[in-house]
């Protein structure tokens, strides 16, 4: 038996309506200027969202929490709160692991954007490409936008324009968006870069959102079918929020591979909610199965946002 690794984050926090309310830096283990540097960043234009929220006590707003995710292997965790910009991580969430399709999301952008900028827009066929990449995470579909935008200055592009710090392409990973190396805060700083409407513009922005919602298909076999093209990747984060906060809009774009080479599933989640955005990111044994990390993408949703709502949406 490998042995297991537990990562605690104690953060203190209130979720209301959805949004994750980070009111301390993080412990466990991460120094106050390190956790300085987890909160400092900035991810392309950042407007301050409107603020309804109810006003809480202070008991309320002091309640602690802690995210802890049991894992044979590597896991990551970052979370930014979309109303106040403030961001809770796990303290490994600067170390990098390969993006899988979850860059997707940034090819389909990246390729909008840049016809749009052009006073253009796509053929049928390529719209139809984008749509698949996301719905579906149609390999074939995302390696034609992929090839379009000019391969790594894809990956080029998304580094300097979003503002990732982390971000690279590995030595033998030129001319695959797969292995592009990605932090969970970085992929945070990619989801909020898809948010605001920096990656793909504003005439494609709500289009590609949209999209994110429509993602489909299960763990199961029957939905895992990369031979026809076709992949289930509505799972996940998804799966760890109350109904309430599901139905208030969250677009995912998840990415998964069972690596023959390395004997292990490189799996990560990303969420967009309009107050917050959220990223997971693992590795672990090939033995175990694609739920082993789809569960652990939920619990990390759950404890972050989901334990602190009421039925109603709103705070008990």
């Amino acid at each position: 038996m490998r042995p297991r690794v537990i990562l605690v984050a104690a953060v203190a926090f209130l979720a209301v309506a959805g949004t994750v309310l980070v009111t301390t830096a993080l412990a466990g283990g991460v120094t106050r200027d390190a956790a300085r540097v987890l909160t400092n960043w900035t991810a392309g234009p950042m407007t301050p969202g409107k603020d309804d929220r109810q006003p809480q006590s202070r008991a309320q707003r002091d309640r602690p929490a802690e995210v802890t995710v049991e894992i044979e292997g590597f896991l990551a965790w970052a979370a930014l709160d979309r109303t106040n910009r403030e961001v809770a991580a796990s303290p490994n969430a600067t170390e990098t692991s390969s993006t899988e399709s979850m860059i997707k999301v940034w090819i389909v952008a990246d390729y909008l954007r840049r016809l749009a900028a052009q006073g253009q827009r796509p053929s049928d066929d390529s719209l139809r490409d984008a749509q698949l990449a996301i719905r579906d995470s149609h390999n074939g579909a995302a390696e034609r936008l992929y090839a379009a935008g000019g391969r790594d200055a894809v990956v080029h592009r998304l580094i300097e324009i979003c503002g990732l710090t982390e971000t690279h392409i590995p030595v033998g990973g030129s001319g695959w968006w797969s292995r592009t190396q990605m932090s969970a805060r970085d992929a945070v700083r990619m989801g909020e870069c898809i948010a605001d409407g920096t990656a793909a513009g504003a005439e494609w922005t709500d289009w590609l959102l949209t999209e994110m919602r429509q993602v489909r298909g299960s763990t199961a076999d029957r939905d895992q079918r990369p031979d026809r093209g076709f992949e289930g990747g509505r799972w996940g984060i998804i799966d760890g929020l109350p109904a309430v906060v599901r139905d208030q809009g969250v677009a995912i774009k998840n990415g998964w591979t069972r690596i023959g080479a390395t004997g292990s599933w490189h799996l990560n989640c990303l969420a967009i909610h309009p107050d917050w955005v959220m990223a997971v990111m693992m590795r672990y044994p090939a033995e175990y199965s694609l739920d082993y990390g789809a569960e652990r993408c939920a619990s990390v949703a759950a404890q972050l946002v989901g334990e602190r709502l009421a039925p109603t949406g709103r705070p008990e």
